[in-house]
Parts: structure tokens; C-alpha cells; sequence
């Protein structure tokens, strides 16, 4: 799939913007704080309705407005022409429209458009804390397969639930708390180990790919692994709550399940967040995007649109010139600041000024 064009309104520092894309690389130029990134984010958004930035919705629209809009023509391998429209609005519902049908339900745009984004924020995968590589592996399970979506929305029901009940306990376990318990143990019993067997799954396959993508980024073999193992799948989810449950009404909050789960990743034996240069974790990173870009093409028979936001300006040359020639085939969006390498050969360069596109 590719996007042939996105028209942009009220969106972040953008009026208005209509653009068209390359089916090959487009380069997206301009110094900073000029816009690149908001364009890119724009697409972005339209896979996944929220910004790869982090950000709330409310930033997404200019200020002065109260609402901003997306819309993108995106053709499908099979020739499938799709309008896409998403409208953020300040003091109202947000609506998403596919070839001007209004989508009831997030779940219902995803396969529409899929995009993989490197950013320089992704260090932040490797560097800190274990939501942000749950975050990694759950999204890449929604992207293989859309009915994965299903399981973690249940997953993060139920230890929503369960919390607000742990919490109005006010740390007594009384019989009707322990009773209710008993109830939401037993559905974050069946939707939880389905989670962990199917990130259990992807990560095994993971093991394959990432080592291979970090060779050729790095231009040297290493050992790179990544680990998952959560001490209530050896146990059991069942039996883990059991253990957990004192601790857990003295504590008022879920401690123990899928949503407390790390990923470690080593290189050469030694955990990456830790041991790691930058350099290395830089590279881990994008080894990380580039076999899950790469696992979702083939499981999907369709190539995500692949985004890098102002990624090779992070890069040593070598790291930029690797990356570059281990791109995967299919529409290729570069933003920078600095220029791009001379490897890259664009098929077409945009140029970005305050908000506006200047050169086409």
C-alpha cells in the first residue's frame, strides 16, 4: 500500500496543506520546527488515531481552532483506492471516516493503513521502563493480526476494573470484595494468558529477526536477544492472583499480570539498558522496527508504510549508510533537517517552511 496524497487542515502548525506522495521514497526537508514531523505524524495517525509523539489529541489541533483534519488517498496492492478522513475536534466527538463511511469502532480502521515510524524518541524503548516495550510487541501483535486487539482491550478492562475495586476496598478483604474478585480473576485469567502466549509466540519469532537486522545495521554480529519470561506464566495467572491477592488489597492495585511484564533485551549477554552504548541502543531500536515492519509485510502480504522522523541526523554515517541500504521495498517517508545521504537517491523531495509546503 502507498498514500498518493494528504491534505492537511488546522492540523498542529498547518492552515491548510495538500500534498502528494512518491510510491517510492519521498524526503521531507526543512529546518526545524518547521513542520516535517507534523506531516509525518499526520499519516501516522490515520493507522492508529493517536500521535506517535505521545502527545493528547488536543495538540494535534492549531491553536486559535477547534478542530483539525486529516485526509489521505491511500491505494492498496490490489488497486483499492480508500479516502481516509479523521476529524479532531476540541468541543465534540471525533469522527473517522473510510470513502465517507463513519467508523464506529478504532478497531474497524486497522488493515485500512499501516505505517511503521522510527523517531528519535524510540531510544526510549530500550532506555526506559517496560511499558514502552509491552507497547512495542502488543502494537505489532495488532498489526499482524487485528483480532489481537480484542484480547488486550480486554485485558486492559479488566485490570481497570479490578483496580477499582481493589481501591474501594480500602485494603479489607471482605466476603463481597473477595467474591467480585473471584470474577474479574477469572476473566483476566482467560484473556490474559492468551496475551502472554502470544507475546510469547512473537518474540520467539522476534529472535530470528532482530539479530539479523542489528548485523546489518551494526555491520558486525552480536548477540542479540530478547527475553520474556513473566513469573506467572511458569506458574500460572490463576494461581499467581491467588499468591498476590493480600498484597494486592493492601497495595490497591494489580500487581501481578500481563500488564506488569517486561522484555528484556540483551546484547552479547549483557541487558541493553544498561550496558549498551547509545550507538548500540540506537541501533537495537531500529533492528527492533525494522524485523517487526518487516514480520507484519509478510504475515499481511502488504508492506507498511515505512516513516523515518528526523532518524538519520541521530546516526553515526556508517549507522545512516546501513540503514539506508537495508531498507525494504515499499513507500518510504524521510524528514530531516540536515539533508539526507547521498545513498538514499529520493524519488522525490519536499521542502517545508513554517507550516507550509514551498517546494514540491
Amino acid at each position: 500500500m502507498f498514500v498518493r496524497r494528504v491534505e492537511l487542515t488546522n492540523f498542529r502548525n498547518y492552515e491548510s496543506a495538500n500534498l502528494a506522495f512518491s510510491r517510492g521514497t519521498t524526503a521531507i526537508l526543512g529546518k526545524n520546527g518547521q513542520g516535517k514531523t507534523s506531516l509525518a505524524e499526520s499519516i501516522a495517525y490515520l493507522s492508529c488515531l493517536r500521535s506517535f509523539r505521545g502527545v493528547p489529541n488536543e495538540s494535534l489541533v492549531r491553536i486559535g481552532t477547534d478542530s483539525a483534519v486529516i485526509r489521505a488517498d491511500v491505494i492498496h496492492d490490489d488497486g483499492r483506492e480508500l479516502l481516509i478522513e479523521a476529524e479532531i475536534n476540541l468541543n465534540g466527538r471525533n469522527r473517522v471516516l473510510v470513502n465517507k463511511q463513519t467508523l464506529r469502532r478504532t478497531r474497524d480502521l486497522l488493515g485500512v493503513l499501516r505505517a511503521t515510524v522510527f523517531s528519535p524518541d524510540d531510544l526510549a524503548i530500550v532506555k526506559d521502563g517496560p511499558a514502552l516495550r509491552r507497547d512495542l510487541i502488543d502494537d505489532a501483535l495488532v498489526a499482524i493480526d487485528s483480532r489481537f486487539d480484542a484480547i488486550r482491550t480486554e485485558v486492559d478492562r479488566v485490570i481497570r476494573q479490578r483496580n477499582v475495586l481493589l481501591k474501594q476496598a480500602g485494603g479489607r478483604l471482605t466476603e463481597d470484595v473477595a467474591l467480585t474478585l473471584d470474577v474479574w480473576d477469572e476473566k483476566l485469567v482467560a484473556a490474559g494468558t492468551v496475551m502472554g502466549e502470544e507475546r510469547a509466540s512473537l518474540i520467539a519469532r522476534m529472535n530470528t529477526e532482530v539479530p539479523n537486522a542489528y548485523d546489518q545495521l551494526a555491520e558486525r554480529h552480536s548477540a542479540v536477544e530478547l527475553r520474556y519470561e513473566p513469573e506467572w506464566r511458569s506458574r500460572g495467572l490463576a494461581h499467581a492472583l491467588a499468591e498476590a491477592r493480600s498484597d494486592d488489597i493492601r497495595r490497591g492495585v494489580s500487581t501481578v499480570g500481563p500488564h506488569r511484564d517486561d522484555i528484556e533485551i540483551s546484547i552479547n549477554g549483557l541487558t541493553a539498558r544498561f550496558h549498551a552504548s547509545q550507538g548500540e541502543q540506537r541501533s537495537l531500536v531500529l533492528a527492533l522496527r525494522l524485523a517487526i515492519h518487516r514480520m507484519v509485510a509478510e504475515a499481511v502480504g502488504s508492506v507498511p508504510i515505512l516513516v523515518l522522523d528526523d532518524v538519520l541526523s541521530e546516526l553515526d554515517p556508517d549507522r545512516a549508510n546501513a540503514l539506508i541500504a537495508n531498507l525494504p521495498h515499499g513507500q518510504v517517508i524521510i524528514t530531516s533537517a540536515s539533508g539526507v545521504p547521498e545513498e538514499t537517491k529520493p524519488d522525490a523531495i519536499v521542502r517545508i517552511a513554517a507550516g507550509e509546503v514551498i517546494e514540491s
